[in-house]
């Protein structure tokens, strides 16, 4: 891990999530009907919710596509969720030419291979403690916690920590 990422830290904008290793820690419940249930993380969700409420883009790119993690993460007030992603550099260079941000602004916390060329892209690769290998060789910020549980609100935190956010949300003085 760099040492170096609180300095990168400071220049965050964005934060790219992956869903499956990420928001979940990998697991799927499969009913008789097939459907695959996934479980997330109330702290995660918190923080990505204080992220948006203190002006930070949050955006989700994900290979695997099932409508309750959508409904979920609008209910925390994702605007950007791209399910069913084939290309997800594709997908990442999209959004950010929407938003006419510079990948150097952009953390992305991914876990595996699908995730490694946009990691690749960014100002700040991260990724949970769990993740493949190859994913951690590339971040700069491994997270002491594992997908689905915490790995986000441990970033995330980190980030307004770092920009002096932080005590200012859970003070009630953000807007």
């Amino acid at each position: 891990m760099s040492k170096g990422y609180k300095e990168i830290m400071n220049h965050i904008t964005t934060f790219i999530l992956d869903v499956d290793g990420v928001l979940t820690d990998s697991s799927v419940h499969v009913t008789p009907t097939g459907e695959m249930l996934r479980i997330m993380n109330i702290r995660d969700g918190f923080a990505m919710k204080a992220a948006i409420e203190s002006g930070f883009h949050v955006c989700i790119i994900s290979g695997g596509h099932n409508e309750g993690v959508r409904i979920r993460l609008k209910n925390l007030g994702v605007k950007d969720i791209h399910l069913a992603s084939p290309d997800k550099v594709a997908t990442f260079n999209e959004y950010i030419a929407q938003y006419n941000l510079k990948p150097e602004e952009v953390l992305y916390m991914g876990d595996d291979i699908p995730d490694y060329h946009v990691m690749q892209l960014v100002g700040l690769p991260a990724c949970p403690q769990d993740s493949s290998p190859e994913i951690k060789a590339i971040s700069k910020y491994i997270s002491h916690k594992n997908g689905g549980r915490g790995a986000v609100r441990d970033v995330i935190e980190q980030v307004m920590k770092v920009q002096g956010k932080w005590h200012l949300y859970y003070n009630g003085k953000h807007d």
